[in-house]
C-alpha cells in the first residue's frame, strides 16, 4: 500500500514510473559503499570458489531483478544468460515473461435487471516490466487473479441479461481494458478475458423457455392466418374468372375427375351442375 500511494502521489506531481524506480536505484551511501568493496575483495580472495556462487543463469523466458543492499541495481532487469551478482550484498529474484492463463471462478452476479446468475471466464496475462512487478506488489499473480474476480462482478453488474447473452465479446473487451489500466503499475500486461460459461437459475431456464415456444406458437398461427388470407383472396379470383365462362366450370369438372381416376380410389363422385339441379328444384 506505501508503494501504490507512493505512486499515486509521484504521479499526481507529473513524476512517471520510470523516474520512480531510478529514484530507487539511488545511491548506496557510505556505508554500502564499504559493504560492496569488502565484498569485492573476498570474491577476489577466494576467486576459484566465489566464481561458482557469483554466476548466475536465467533462461531465455526469465530475467532477474537484482537487490544490492535492498536497493535494485539497475533500472533494467538482467538476462537471458549469464550475469554476475556480488556475494554477501546481491540478491536477485526471478520472473516468468510467458504467458499465463487462470481460470475465474464462477461469480454470482446480480444483473442490472435484478437477475441472479453465476458466470466464469479465463484470463490471459504476462509480465510486461519485470522490475515493477517485483517492486510495486508482493504478488502480481495472485494480486492480479483477485482483481479479475471483481472486475468480473463490477462489469457484468452494470448490464442486464439480455445483453450479457447476446455481447460476450464487449463485455470480455471492456474487462480486458479495465484490467490492463490497473495492473499497469504492477508490470502485468493483461493479453486477454473470456466469457466461458452463463449459468442462469433451473425456474429461469425453464420460463425462458417457455416464454420462447410461446413465440413461435403465436408467429406459427399468424403464418398460418396470412396463407389462409392468401388462399381466400385466391379463390375469390378463381371464382370471378370462372364464373365469366361456364364451360370453364365444366372443364374444372373434368379436370377433377381425372385427378380422382388417376388415384386408382373405388368411389368416384360426379359433380352435378347447379343449373341441372336449380331445374329440378323449380319443378
Amino acid at each position: 500500500m506505501e508503494m501504490e500511494d507512493q505512486m499515486e502521489s509521484q504521479k499526481r506531481r507529473g513524476i512517471s514510473k520510470e523516474d520512480l524506480i531510478s529514484e530507487r536505484t539511488g545511491s548506496l551511501g557510505c556505508v554500502g559503499w564499504i559493504l560492496v568493496i569488502l565484498s569485492g575483495i573476498f570474491t577476489a580472495l577466494l576467486f576459484p570458489i566465489t566464481i561458482w556462487f557469483c554466476l548466475k543463469i536465467v533462461q531465455e523466458y526469465e530475467r532477474a531483478v537484482i537487490f544490492r543492499l535492498g536497493r535494485i541495481t539497475d533500472r533494467k532487469a538482467k538476462g537471458p544468460g549469464i550475469f554476475f551478482v556480488m556475494p554477501c550484498t546481491d540478491s536477485f529474484v526471478k520472473v516468468d515473461l510467458r504467458t499465463v492463463s487462470f481460470d475465474i471462478p464462477p461469480q454470482e452476479i446480480l444483473t442490472k435487471d435484478s437477475v441472479t446468475v453465476s458466470v466464469d471466464g479465463v484470463v490471459y496475462f504476462r509480465v510486461s516490466d519485470p522490475i515493477a512487478s517485483v517492486a510495486n506488489v508482493s504478488n502480481a499473480d495472485f494480486s492480479t487473479r483477485l482483481l479479475a474476480q471483481t472486475t468480473l462482478r463490477n462489469v457484468l453488474g452494470t448490464k442486464n441479461l439480455a445483453e450479457l447473452l447476446s455481447d460476450r465479446e464487449g463485455i470480455a473487451h471492456n474487462m480486458q481494458s479495465n484490467l490492463d489500466e490497473a495492473t499497469d503499475n504492477w508490470g502485468i500486461k493483461v493479453e486477454r478475458v473470456e466469457i466461458k460459461d452463463v449459468k442462469l437459475p433451473h425456474q429461469l431456464q425453464r420460463a425462458m423457455a417457455a416464454e420462447a415456444e410461446a413465440t413461435r406458437e403465436a408467429r406459427a398461427k399468424v403464418i398460418a392466418a396470412e396463407g389462409e388470407m392468401n388462399a381466400s383472396r385466391a379463390l375469390k379470383e378463381a371464382s370471378l374468372v370462372i364464373a365469366e365462362s361456364p364451360s370453364g366450370l365444366q372443364l374444372r369438372y373434368l379436370q377433377t375427375l381425372s385427378t380422382i381416376a388417376a388415384e386408382k380410389n373405388s368411389t368416384i363422385i360426379f359433380p352435378l351442375p347447379m343449373d341441372i339441379i336449380s331445374h329440378f328444384m323449380k319443378k
